[in-house]
């Protein structure tokens, strides 16, 4: 993606603009719309406005209009030292507010979501899907399918690209112990750790901050081999990380100002990506941040849900926000709203997802009808069976997808192997279980 080079900024524009012009500019000011919350490169290419207004009056009317409602985070700076800032919005008010009623308390939630009985089943295959798609989103190569069985049999990563998503997993299991204690530097190195273990090629460099003296190879480069992003000198970034850390654990309200516990939490995700303080494994981490901070907050329904396959699907959006940021004076309101738009989307496909679960179970309950001795983790096998009759479980797999002991998968297996659903056999050492054929006829009748 090609570099935005830095906006017009308030004083260029007013020495160019003649003085004639500038009262029609501070009415427009006052009255335009900034729904879209355009950014100059946008702007610039649309058709002149009926009012006359050139580009350039345009875009100083938005400014002063942004200007007015700006929220200052001195804790978060630029590697020149200016201050991050978010204007006030009303699409980041009705954002917050969404997640709010989304994220945060329990009324509209689906009952499996809810229930104790069902919801490991969902965290389990959340916190997989996370692992997978953050570490896709930074060059891993493996399907779906693949890592899913890997993180589910237990077995050992066969290569660089599976350690990188068992890496993942480890840190979101962690993450959540994490959630109930303050961020120190020490837990961002712990999380670091866990993410890069055994993928870099100088393994001394997991957990630690680059040093001065140290290449700054983390270098933000699109596909053209074009600079896009210059991280702070490795001299800054000790002061920097106590910021962040600071921030991060900040009251809500902070020298008069409130900050939104999700805008916090995405503002931390956005400046340690920026920073880029390690040699390896920034993303990852900074994703990880930003669950940490909607965790702690009570925002507990993202557990549930994965930003990096959104991410991983729509990247081009994700990148943009980044480039808007860093050439519009460090305004960080792009970012947000790209992210309150996946965390929109995130709610919503969490939502039809387990919908359509608890509708499959359902119809297997009527199919089953007849039969009361089998639980909600066997029927959801039954479920996976019947859509994937080449299905072959184990006792880490399914003591994995439901966060159950290996004790109670083994029970729940053999009693499907005696009910005549499954059927055991040994592949190698281990023991599987594989599903009967005939099995949706059997189910039928």
């Amino acid at each position: 993606m090609k570099p935005y080079p830095p906006t017009p900024t308030i004083d260029q524009l007013l020495s160019r603009i003649p003085g004639d012009r500038l009262p029609r500019v501070l009415q427009a000011a006052a009255e335009y719309d900034d729904t879209e919350y355009l950014h100059w490169e946008r702007l610039r290419h649309r058709s002149p406005r009926e009012d006359g207004l050139s580009a350039e009056e345009q875009w100083l009317a938005l400014k002063l209009k942004r200007q007015s409602n700006r929220l200052v985070l001195p804790l978060l700076r630029t590697t020149a030292g200016n201050p991050l800032s978010v204007t006030r919005h009303a699409r980041l008010d009705e954002g917050f507010a969404r997640m709010d009623r989304s994220l945060a308390g329990q009324l509209g939630f689906p009952e499996p979501v809810r229930n104790d009985a069902t919801r490991d089943q969902y965290i389990a295959s959340s916190l997989m899907e996370e692992a997978i798609h953050s570490s896709l989103f930074e060059g891993a190569v493996s399907t779906r399918e693949v890592a899913k069985d890997m993180l589910r049999s237990g077995r050992a990563p066969s290569n660089r690209d599976e350690r990188m998503i068992l890496n993942n997993y480890r840190a979101m299991i962690r993450l959540r112990e994490m959630a109930s204690q303050p961020l120190s530097l020490e837990a961002i190195l712990e999380l670091h750790r866990i993410l890069t273990d055994g993928t870099l090629k100088d393994p001394t460099r997991a957990g630690r901050l680059q040093q001065p003296g140290e290449v700054r190879v983390n270098i933000v480069d699109d596909r053209l081999n074009r600079i896009i992003h210059v991280p702070p000198p490795a001299e800054q970034l000790p002061e920097r990380m106590e910021r962040l850390v600071r921030f991060a654990n900040g009251d809500d309200v902070e020298n008069g100002q409130y900050i939104h516990p999700v805008l916090r939490a995405i503002l931390l995700h956005f400046q340690l990506a920026y920073d880029h303080p390690f040699h390896d494994g920034n993303g990852r981490t900074a994703r990880a941040l930003f669950y940490w901070s909607m965790l702690r907050r009570g925002y507990w329904l993202v557990e549930f849900f994965s930003i990096s396959r959104l991410l991983y699907q729509r990247r081009a959006p994700y990148e943009r926000a980044y480039l808007e940021v860093e050439s519009d004076g460090q305004d960080a309101t792009y970012f947000v709203l790209q992210q309150l738009d996946v965390l929109h989307r995130s709610a919503e496909e969490l939502f039809a997802y387990v919908e359509r679960k608890a509708a499959a179970q359902q119809r297997l309950r009527r199919r089953l009808s007849d039969r009361d001795d089998l639980n909600h983790r066997q029927l959801a096998l039954l479920d996976h069976a019947l859509r994937k009759p080449g299905a072959e479980y184990s006792h880490d797999s399914h003591a994995s997808s439901h966060r159950v002991t290996h004790v109670t998968a083994r029970a729940d297996l053999r009693a499907l192997v005696d009910r005549g659903f499954l059927r055991m056999a040994r592949s190698g050492r281990r023991v599987v279980y594989r599903p009967i054929e005939g099995l949706e006829r059997m189910l039928d009748g």
